[in-house]
């Protein structure tokens, strides 16, 4: 595993390839953080906010000398975001104090890449129907650095239209996985 704060100097520059490889070894983190708030709010919506926050603060960041930190950041601000959400939407899920407790964990170590799991996951995307492959496959090109009705765009459909396809390739996906073994978390894929 390296340090992504290997990109940071790119990124502050305003290279935006430098921050499509950050955000890929980065968003799985950021998206493991917020599990405990998969039932509470929107964590797409959640990590998507979060990733724009990093690009604008990324030049006033100031790394600590550990590994990572600009990670470690990402994380933060998933979670207060994540815990601002909760209190906005649905104030009697949780009290004060799981919440901060929830902030406070310690974010999940990164796990190595499972070449069998990206064998079934690029099998099942090949098994989707024509326009929710689509769908699915420009938001995974993007890697979080264009808004969804860009990526609409460039797929030839209208933004709804690619919202409802992404959903029905997350649900292909996640059948398609499960029939395979693979067995997700609760609520289905982050």
């Amino acid at each position: 595993m390296s340090d992504l704060d290997q990109h940071l100097d790119a990124i502050v520059a305003g290279d935006t390839a430098a921050f499509g490889r950050w955000v890929a070894g980065a968003e799985p983190r950021v998206r493991g953080s917020l599990s405990r708030f998969a039932e509470a709010v929107d964590t797409e919506a959640v990590v998507q906010e979060t990733l724009l926050r990093v690009w604008n603060v990324a030049p006033r960041f100031r790394p600590d000398g550990r590994p990572d930190g600009l990670v470690r950041l990402a994380v933060r601000i998933a979670r207060n975001l994540a815990i601002d959400e909760t209190r906005r939407r649905r104030p009697a899920l949780m009290d004060d104090k799981e919440l901060q407790r929830a902030a406070e964990q310690a974010s999940p170590a990164p796990t190595p890449s499972d070449p069998m799991l990206r064998q079934l996951i690029a099998a099942c995307l090949d098994a989707l129907p024509a326009r929710p492959a689509a769908a699915i496959r420009q938001r995974i090109a993007a890697r979080g650095g264009q808004p969804d009705h860009a990526l609409a765009t460039a797929a030839g459909m209208r933004l709804n239209t690619f919202l409802q396809n992404i959903r029905r390739a997350r649900v292909g996906m996640e059948r398609c996985l499960e029939r395979q073994g693979v067995s997700l978390p609760a609520g289905g894929t982050p």
